[in-house]
């Protein structure tokens, strides 16, 4: 999602000037000394009335001014994404991935593209899903770029938390490939993936 706006919050007695985020799973405020992250699994109940997006949670319930944004707000929250959605992945594609142990993200893409191929690349892959557990795997990201289409992408699924295998290390082993990251998406409870692509100016002509 990404949406980014600035808008007074109202918590328990505080109010704030500040900027929301509404990330794929959380609704994230700072503003002064209030801060809040709150999970949609967690919110009870989400409502919006008169420009201003409520929402109810364990912890309180929190009120953000976003104005006409507000009943788009509460829709994305009440309504998220699907991973394959967050993904792009689309019907047509050519599907490669390699080294990816989540059995229901296989179980999910497999009818929802053209054609998938496990453990082995595909030449003119629309997609490249790339999982990593170790900084030395990145190295293969050079010669996966020879099975992209000029305008394919490299999803490489990297556990989170884990300071050997850190966005950092993607981002360099990325550029070093010749590829640029253009997003990044929470996977599941304990992976995250990131986009990367082939520059417009190095795509080869077909």
């Amino acid at each position: 999602m990404g949406s980014e706006a600035a808008v007074k919050a109202r918590f328990k007695g505080q109010s704030a000037m500040g900027k929301a985020r509404l990330e794929t799973e959380v609704l994230h405020f700072r503003g002064g000394d209030l801060k809040l992250s709150i999970p949609f699994k967690q919110m009870s109940k989400v409502a919006a009335q008169d420009g201003s997006l409520a929402v109810t949670f364990p912890g309180g319930t929190a009120s953000f001014d976003l104005g006409a944004a507000a009943y788009k707000w509460a829709e994305k929250i009440r309504n998220p994404p699907s991973r394959l959605q967050k993904l792009g992945v689309k019907s047509t594609w050519i599907v490669s991935a390699v080294g990816v142990t989540d059995a229901p993200f296989l179980k999910e893409l497999k009818p929802a593209v053209a054609r998938l191929s496990i453990g082995r690349l595909l030449k003119d892959s629309d997609a490249i899903f790339f999982g990593v557990e170790k900084e030395a795997e990145l190295a293969r990201l050079d010669k996966m770029k020879g099975s992209l289409t000029p305008s394919g992408a490299i999803w490489i699924i990297r556990p989170k938390g884990r300071p050997e295998m850190s966005e950092r290390a993607t981002m360099a082993a990325g550029k070093s490939a010749g590829l640029v990251d253009v997003k990044v998406v929470a996977f599941s409870a304990t992976h995250t993936a990131e986009k990367f692509v082939i520059p417009l100016h190095s795509r080869p002509s077909r």
